[in-house]
């Protein structure tokens, strides 16, 4: 209550004293104008003081910062396929905690078999054609949509082993 009266105080004395001390500075003499100024200065004064105590410095609530959850380097096996509007083709397979927010995603297309991996995090290896698309969570499975070069009816094989990749 003592520094919000202190505020109070301060701010009618910039109101009446600061105008007053302005007209000093420019018709008063001498000895008057070096009152005015130290009257200016004060009141400068007084207003940093005053809000240095107002102002309490921050206080620390923590000092660990959380990390943000790093996604695991892994190769998804897909667990459904399915061509969408015969332009792309979509993938699902678990979810892990730590999914990606992206994928880096190979599709070879040998006739009407599409033969496709799927890559979780850093590639070591750059191979022609792959792209990074992003994943989607959602219910506990993973799902990324691939679009197609050439529209058309495939079948999706999984890449490292050439098992089909049953339909949803």
């Amino acid at each position: 209550m003592r520094i919000f009266m202190l505020a109070i105080s301060l701010g009618l004395a910039w109101l009446v004293l600061a105008p007053f001390s302005l007209w000093v500075l420019v018709r008063g003499r001498s000895p008057a104008k070096v009152g005015a100024v130290v009257t200016l200065a004060l009141l400068e004064t007084g207003t940093i003081v005053l809000a240095d105590t107002l102002d309490p410095p921050p206080v620390v609530v923590s000092h660990v910062v959380p990390q943000p959850v790093a996604c695991v380097e892994r190769i998804p096996v897909p667990a459904t396929a399915r061509i969408v509007a015969r332009r792309s083709l979509e993938l699902t397979w678990p979810a892990s905690a730590a999914e990606c927010d992206t994928a880096k995603v190979l599709v070879r297309a040998k006739g009407h078999r599409l033969r496709v991996w799927i890559h979780e995090g850093a590639l070591a290896v750059r191979h022609k054609g792959v792209r990074t698309l992003p994943v989607r969570v959602a219910n506990g499975a993973a799902l990324i949509r691939v679009p197609l070069d050439k529209p058309g009816a495939y079948r999706a094989l999984d890449g490292r082993t050439n098992h089909r990749i049953p339909a949803p």
